[in-house]
C-alpha cells in the first residue's frame, strides 16, 4: 500500500470522474488501463455493489483499488475542493475541460482560497497552473501545450499588453470585477525557454480589515511602534525580505494616521491596497517616476505623512532623511535581516551616522511564520535535539505540536499566518551609540525589554501556536 503523501494524480486524469460523483462515491481516478477505469476508493466500501453502480454512472467497464479512509478524505480535498470553500460565483474547474470562463474562475478560486499569487507555466509538453497559498505554491491544474498561448493572450489582452511582443518581458494590470468582488490584478510576462511565463498577483483593494492589534505585535512591541507612530516627524522603518508583509504592516498604520487633518502621500510599486483619503502614486521607472523623483514632488506637495514603497539606493535614502528633517513623518521598508541591522544598511548607503541618529524613530523588522490548524495539530514530547545547533533555547519545552492535515486546512496542517516582529525604538541613548557609530548594542537592547525575532518565534512556538519547522529559520539566523 502506497503512502498517502506518494500517491500524486496526474491533473490531466481528473476529469474522468467529475467533483460531484468523487465526493458522493468518495472515489479519486487512477488511470486507464486495459479498457477499464481504475479508481481508488475507500476501504470497507462494497466493492461489488460500488463498481456496478459506477460502471452505470460512468458508462464504462471499473476496476476499484482501496486506500484508507484518511487518505481518500485528504486526495479529495486536495483534487476535488468544494464549492463551499470558495466565493460565490467561483467554482472547481478542470483545466483540461477549457471552458471559455476558465481564466474568470481560476482567479475567483484563488481569491476564495487567499492565494497571494497565480503562476501559469509553460514546459516542452505540457504547461501548470499553480497558486500560492500562505506563502507555499500549490499546483492546481495541467494545461495541453497547444491551449497554453489563447490562455496567455487572453491575460494579455485583459491587461493592455501587446500580444505579438513575446520575446521581451511586459508588465500590466488588470480591474478584475466579478460578483461582488473587485480588485486589482498585477501581470507579470516572462519570455522563458518554451514560451512566456505569466504570474498574477492578486492585490487587495480593502483596507478596512486591516488592523495593527491583530497582525502579531505583542502589548509591548506594539506600545513601543506606536510611541514611533504618534511623533509628527522622523523615519519609522520595516525590515524583512520580499512577501514577509511589511506593506500589510504600513498600511494598518496609514490606516490609523489617516485624519482630515492630515496630507498623506504615497508612492509605491505596486499599490497593493487603497485607501479612501490618502493620495496614492503608482511608479513608473520607464518614464522616470522613481520613489526618489516621486519623493522631490511629494516635499511641494504640503505633505503631514510619506510612505516610500522601498528605500533602494542612496537617492531615495537621501531624500527619507531630507523629508524627515523638514517636519515630515516618512514610514517606509528596506532590506536587512534585523531591526538594528537597518543602521548599518543606511551607514552603507552613505547616510551619515548622526542624521541617521537624528531623524530615526523606529526601526522594525517582521516576518511570517504559518499558523497550525487548530482542528487538526498532533501534540508530540519534544527532543530539545531538534533545535539548530547553535540555538539555545529561552525555557523549556517539553511537548510541541506538529502539523497534521485535515479538510479545514487542505489536508496542509495549516491554517493562516501570524506576523513576527522586532521593534526598537531609537531614544536619545541609542541615538548617541549611533553617532559613535557603534553597532554592537544587545547589551541596551534588552536592558529596554527589546525581543529579538527568534524570541518572538521562539514564544509562538512554544505555546503551540506554530510548528518548529516554521521557526527554524529564525532560530538559525541568531
Amino acid at each position: 500500500m502506497n503512502a498517502m503523501e506518494d500517491i500524486i494524480l496526474a491533473s490531466d486524469q481528473l476529469h474522468l470522474v467529475s467533483k460531484e460523483q468523487a465526493w458522493h462515491y468518495r472515489i479519486l481516478p487512477k488511470g486507464r488501463l486495459n479498457g477499464s477505469l481504475w479508481l481508488y476508493c475507500e476501504e470497507g466500501a462494497l466493492a461489488n455493489e460500488l463498481t456496478d453502480e459506477l460502471e452505470i454512472v460512468l458508462n464504462q467497464p471499473v476496476k476499484l483499488e482501496a486506500l484508507p479512509v484518511t487518505q481518500v478524505a485528504r486526495m479529495l480535498s486536495r483534487y476535488y475542493l468544494r464549492e463551499n470553500k470558495l466565493p460565490s460565483g467561483g467554482q472547481m474547474l478542470l483545466a483540461a475541460e477549457h471552458e471559455s470562463d476558465f481564466l474568470l474562475k481560476l482567479i475567483s478560486e484563488a481569491k476564495g482560497l487567499k492565494s497571494s499569487d497565480i503562476h501559469i507555466e509553460v514546459y516542452e509538453q505540457k504547461c501548470r497552473v499553480r497558486i500560492r497559498i500562505d506563502g507555499m505554491m500549490v499546483e492546481r491544474y495541467l494545461l495541453k501545450r497547444e491551449d497554453y498561448p489563447a490562455l496567455v493572450n487572453k491575460i494579455k489582452i485583459a491587461a493592455n499588453l501587446d500580444i505579438a511582443e513575446k520575446r521581451l518581458p511586459q508588465d500590466g494590470r488588470i480591474n478584475f470585477k466579478h460578483g461582488s468582488q473587485q480588485f486589482d490584478i498585477r501581470v507579470s510576462v516572462l519570455p522563458t525557454l518554451h514560451g512566456e511565463k505569466v504570474v498574477l498577483r492578486l492585490l487587495s483593494n480593502d483596507a478596512t480589515s486591516i488592523d495593527l492589534n491583530t497582525l502579531g505585535f505583542s502589548a509591548f512591541d506594539l506600545n513601543n511602534y506606536l510611541q514611533g507612530v504618534r511623533r509628527p516627524n522622523g523615519i519609522i522603518l520595516m525590515s524583512g525580505p520580499t512577501g514577509s508583509g511589511k506593506t500589510t504592516t504600513l498600511y494598518a498604520t496609514l490606516k490609523l494616521l489617516n485624519k482630515e487633518t492630515r496630507n498623506i502621500l504615497t508612492i509605491e510599486d505596486p499599490i497593493e491596497y487603497t485607501l479612501e483619503g490618502i493620495n496614492q502614486v503608482q511608479l513608473k521607472e520607464s518614464i522616470g517616476l522613481t520613489f526618489a523623483s516621486a519623493l522631490r514632488t511629494f516635499l511641494r506637495q504640503d505633505p503631514d505623512v510619506i510612505m516610500v514603497g522601498e528605500i533602494r539606493d542612496t537617492e531615495t535614502a537621501n531624500m527619507a532623511i531630507r523629508a524627515a528633517l523638514t517636519g515630515h513623518l516618512v514610514l517606509s521598508t528596506i532590506h536587512t535581516n534585523s531591526a538594528w541591522g537597518t543602521i548599518s544598511r543606511l551607514i552603507d548607503m552613505n547616510i551619515p551616522p548622526f542624521l541617521v541618529a537624528s531623524t530615526l524613530n523606529t526601526t522594525a523588522a517582521q516576518r511570517l511564520v504559518r499558523l497550525l490548524c487548530p482542528d487538526c495539530r498532533k501534540e508530540a514530547p519534544f527532543d530539545a535535539q531538534l533545535y539548530p545547533k547553535q540555538f539555545r533555547p529561552y525555557s523549556e519545552v517539553h511537548v510541541h505540536y506538529t502539523a497534521a492535515g485535515c479538510d479545514h486546512c487542505f489536508y496542509t496542517g495549516y491554517k493562516g499566518r501570524k506576523a513576527v516582529y522586532e521593534v526598537i525604538p531609537v531614544d536619545q541613548e541609542l541615538a548617541v551609540e549611533i553617532k559613535k557609530g557603534n553597532l554592537y548594542i544587545d547589551d541596551l537592547l534588552r536592558e529596554r525589554g527589546v525581543q529579538t525575532l527568534a524570541e518572538n518565534a521562539f514564544n509562538l512556538f512554544k505555546s503551540g501556536v506554530t510548528s518548529l519547522d516554521e521557526i527554524y529559520p529564525l532560530l538559525f539566523n541568531y
